[in-house]
């Protein structure tokens, strides 16, 4: 679907598989407990997610859990956050619900639902952080319209994300880094820095958790990209001569204690 052209998501509801057995995650994510949200609930947490994790926190969004690697680890490692993942496919839904659930964090939920209708789970400015991991490449030319980064998933994350959010992405395919950053063009967005390979000059934050396929990235010897812009509370943005690649940024000078 091409962007600005998005059919709104809507999810499958149990009366219409007409055959389960096809995929037994369609039923199984509905039935797993209270990891999971499916997507036809969660709406009705918009605006009030602090009343499913009990509590008022900063809250944080991964779009794109895959197996559920970085929403486990960023939960565990910021419990006094409240984290979301959205996942489209029915497998992997469940199998982020299971980490969660075997590492005991009731401060995360994953979330049966399109990246493209997140203004339906979420209300402009309400989001802390938005992390994005290893998006599909769809690389092939007739496939390129299904690519997550553009400008219309730029302006989506502009209007979720409060003042001083962090809008975070690593890949292994070099130009979504090139792609996100010109999206995000005359955006309310500073561009803290870009990488080329986050094994050889590091990653651009200090609690990052590597995921499943940054792993598999690591172990073809692909080097994995990664971008962090910062949200402006002014009309603060991105000039039209940001980098056309990604360009690391300079390694701090090392002071003795």
């Amino acid at each position: 679907m091409r962007p600005g052209n998005h059919k709104r998501f809507v999810d499958v509801m149990p009366d219409e598989v007409a055959r389960p057995g096809i995929n037994p995650y369609v039923l199984a994510h509905r039935e797993f407990g209270e990891e999971i949200v499916p997507g036809s609930e969660a709406p009705a947490f918009l605006g009030r997610w602090h009343e499913l994790f009990g509590r008022e926190a900063p809250l944080h969004l991964e779009v794109g859990s895959g197996n559920g690697f970085y929403l486990s680890g960023m939960a565990e490692k910021h419990p006094e956050c409240n984290w979301v993942g959205v996942e489209l496919r029915f497998k992997r839904v469940v199998l982020v619900a299971k980490k969660l659930r075997m590492a005991g964090q009731t401060n995360a939920r994953i979330v049966r639902f399109d990246a493209r209708a997140l203004d339906k789970l979420f209300l402009p400015h309400s989001l802390a952080g938005i992390h994005v991991n290893h998006p599909d490449p769809w690389e092939r030319e007739s496939k390129r319209h299904h690519r997550l980064i553009d400008r219309e998933f730029a302006e989506l994350c502009t209007r979720l994300a409060a003042p001083g959010a962090e809008l975070r992405l690593k890949t292994d395919f070099g130009p979504h880094i090139k792609a996100l950053v010109k999206a995000c063009e005359g955006l309310p967005w500073e561009l803290v820095g870009t990488r080329t390979d986050v094994d050889a000059q590091g990653v651009l934050w200090d609690d990052d958790v590597v995921t499943n396929y940054q792993r598999k990235a690591r172990e073809r010897g692909a080097p994995v990209h990664a971008v962090l812009l910062r949200r402006t509370a002014s009309g603060m943005s991105i000039p039209s001569a940001a980098p056309p690649d990604p360009q690391p940024l300079e390694q701090p000078s090392s002071s003795s204690d």
